[in-house]
């Protein structure tokens, strides 16, 4: 019986530090999606995204396809500094789908002089190659 108990414990410890290291990665990448915007380096920022055809980034405007189409959206909307402003990424909740998938949900601001914004996000990221980067991202 207390074999069973020990198997139980280390196995709950196994599956709880396991999708800690998962969040601790997905923090990270996101952290640093967020330095990456205040320097203006919005290539930097798009290290996060899948670099697919697939990606899909929704916004006010409707769907953009692929990482292209989304880098490019994003260089037209924020075509300097100024405009770009510092952002504030808040994650309110992270999720494990699976072992593939996590689901992210967060606030977002960004100070300008041009007039500050703020809304909401939600992200579905996925691990490909052993990295998780954004695969669908749903911002308002």
């Amino acid at each position: 019986m207390k074999q069973i108990l020990v198997l139980i414990l280390l196995l709950q410890s196994f599956i709880t530090s396991a999708k800690s290291k998962d969040e601790v990665a997905i923090r990270k990448m996101l952290a640093a999606q967020v330095v990456e915007w205040n320097k203006g380096m919005i290539a930097g920022y798009m290290k996060g995204y899948w670099e697919n055809d697939s990606l899909v980034f929704i916004g006010k405007n409707g769907p953009t396809y692929g990482f292209r189409q989304t880098l490019e959206r994003y260089q037209k909307s924020y075509p300097d500094l100024a405009s770009m402003g510092q952002l504030t990424s808040t994650i309110l909740s992270i999720k494990k789908l699976s072992s593939e998938y996590f689901f992210v949900v967060g606030k977002w601001e960004l100070e300008r002089t041009a007039g500050n914004l703020k809304g909401s996000y939600s992200l579905l990221l996925r691990k490909i190659n052993g990295e998780w980067v954004i695969v669908n991202d749903h911002s308002s």
